[in-house]
C-alpha cells in the first residue's frame, strides 16, 4: 500500500537509537543518532510502491547488525527487523620472500582494511594447501582488519605459491603468487650425516670414558682406604707392644735391689798406696 502519508522509521536495537525517521513527508534529522546525520537518505519513488528503502552512505564497520524499520498510520502500524552484514574487500595481498628459514624459505603476505576477518590460505600450483606457520590479525580505529600470514616452504621443487586472501560473507576472495626461485632454498651439505654420525659416536666415547675413569677412581679409592686400615691397624698392634713392654719394665724394677758395680777393697798398705 502506499506509504507516502505514513510515519517512517528505521531503529537499531530500541526505538531511541533512530538511525532514520520520516514523519509528514519530512526528514525528522533532531532525532536521528549522531552517527548517521548526513548519512541516511529516504528513496522517495519507491513509497508509492510501500517501500520505506533507505540509503545509508559512507557505510562504517559500526553500521553491522540489526535494524528494526516501521510504518505507522492512525491505529495501524507493523514492523520488521533486518539484519545487516557489513563487508569490506580490502587491499590486494602483498606477498614477499622475507629470507631463509631452517631448511626452507619463509614466505609473508599481508593485507589490510578488511571486514570481516578474512581467512588466509596458502596454495601451490595444483591447489595442495600449505599450513600456516603463524597468522596475525589486527583491528584500526575503524575496526577494519589487518591479517600477516608467514610460511615457510620446504621443497624446493614447489616453484609458486599463491597466497589467497577470503571474505565469508561476500563469498569472494584475492589472491596472489610468488614464485621461489631454487637457489633461495639453504643446500644441504653433504658432511651433515657423517657430522651426526661422528657426533653418536663421540658421544658414546665420552660415555664409555666417564665410566671407566669413575670405575678407576672408585678402585683406587678402595685400595687407598684398605692402606690406610693397614697403617691403623699396624699402629695400633705397635701402641700395644709398647703398652706390654712398659708394663713389664716396670713390674722388674719392683722386685729387684740396687746393683753394686766395682771390684771388692784392696788392702792399702800404709804408705797409702794398693799393694
Amino acid at each position: 500500500m502506499n506509504a507516502e502519508n505514513m510515519e517512517l522509521g528505521w531503529f537499531r536495537s530500541t526505538f531511541s537509537q533512530a538511525v532514520f525517521i520520516n514523519w509528514n513527508q519530512q526528514d525528522q534529522i533532531e532525532e536521528q543518532m549522531a552517527e548517521y546525520r548526513g548519512r541516511t537518505s529516504l528513496v522517495s519513488n519507491l513509497l508509492t510502491q510501500g517501500q520505506a528503502a533507505v540509503h545509508i552512505h559512507k557505510v562504517q564497520v559500526s553500521d553491522n547488525g540489526m535494524y528494526t524499520c516501521f510504518f505507522r498510520k492512525a491505529g495501524f502500524y507493523e514492523e520488521a527487523d533486518l539484519e545487516l552484514k557489513v563487508a569490506g574487500m580490502g587491499s590486494d595481498p602483498q606477498v614477499h620472500i622475507e629470507g631463509p628459514e631452517e631448511d626452507g624459505v619463509r614466505v609473508v603476505c599481508k593485507v589490510s582494511r578488511w571486514f570481516p576477518k578474512p581467512q588466509v590460505q596458502w596454495r601451490d600450483l595444483s591447489g595442495n594447501k600449505f599450513p600456516a606457520l603463524s597468522e596475525a590479525h589486527t583491528q584500526d580505529t575503524e575496526e577494519l582488519f589487518s591479517v600477516e600470514a608467514t610460511l615457510v616452504v620446504r621443497d624446493s621443487s614447489v616453484g609458486n605459491v599463491t597466497c589467497s586472501v577470503f571474505n565469508p560473507v561476500l563469498g569472494q576472495e584475492k589472491a596472489m603468487a610468488i614464485y621461489i626461485p631454487e637457489p633461495f632454498f639453504p643446500q644441504a651439505s653433504p658432511w651433515k650425516p657423517s657430522f651426526a654420525v661422528i657426533l653418536t659416536v663421540l658421544g658414546l666415547l665420552i660415555l664409555g670414558a666417564s665410566y671407566f675413569i669413575r670405575n678407576e677412581h672408585s678402585r683406587r679409592m678402595q685400595v687407598r682406604q684398605e692402606k690406610e686400615h693397614q697403617q691403623r691397624l699396624k699402629k695400633q698392634e705397635q701402641q700395644a707392644k709398647e703398652e706390654v713392654l712398659k708394663t713389664i719394665g716396670k713390674t722388674t724394677q719392683g722386685k729387684c735391689g740396687p746393683v753394686v758395680s766395682g771390684t771388692a777393697d784392696r788392702e792399702q798398705s800404709p804408705w797409702g798406696s794398693a799393694l
